[in-house]
């Protein structure tokens, strides 16, 4: 054990932390997007020309899984892991820098997704009753959508700033 740990635990340190950005960041879109979808059937049921609107509000909170694909693919590039070379020999330091700096995207995808597909259900709950003011549900959404950027920078420029 303590010999394969030696050989690859700095690189499973790293797929690991790149793994857990694009999954968890995955798990909160597929969460937040399902929140929104189960309210916008409800309205649906009533007015199918709200259709794109209704949509649109649905969508807002798949973004975080975006964000979390594009770090993952980021650190899997700057791990040497696209070059076609084998696999990259990094130590344990730089896994667990690759690990840490993965994390911002992790946890702030899965939970700023969740935060977000709430209020884009509340959003559609506006589009139902006041369907001239969807557009103030939107900047409510906007709003989460901000601390999910900056996780993503938050994850990219830990991940430039690595050296090899």
């Amino acid at each position: 054990m303590s010999g394969f740990f030696d050989a690859f635990g700095g690189l499973a340190l790293a797929l690991l932390g790149a793994g857990l950005a694009a999954a968890l960041s995955g798990v909160g879109s597929a969460k937040g997007t399902g929140i929104a979808g189960e309210a916008g059937t409800g309205l649906l049921c009533q007015d199918p020309s709200k259709f794109g609107k209704v949509m649109i509000l649905q969508v807002i909170p798949g973004t975080q899984g975006l964000y979390g694909l594009v770090v993952w693919f980021f650190a899997i590039f700057r791990m040497g892991l696209l070059g076609g070379d084998g696999l990259p020999d990094l130590t344990v330091q730089e896994g667990l820098q690759y690990f840490v700096a993965c994390l911002p995207m992790a946890l702030g995808g899965l939970l700023s997704a969740i935060a977000q597909g709430r209020v884009a259900a509340g959003s559609i709950n506006i589009l139902a009753k006041k369907p001239d003011d969807w557009s103030k549900g939107m900047v409510l959404c906007i709003t989460v959508e901000f601390y999910a950027i900056l996780s993503l920078l938050a994850s990219m420029l830990m991940i430039i700033n690595i050296s090899k």
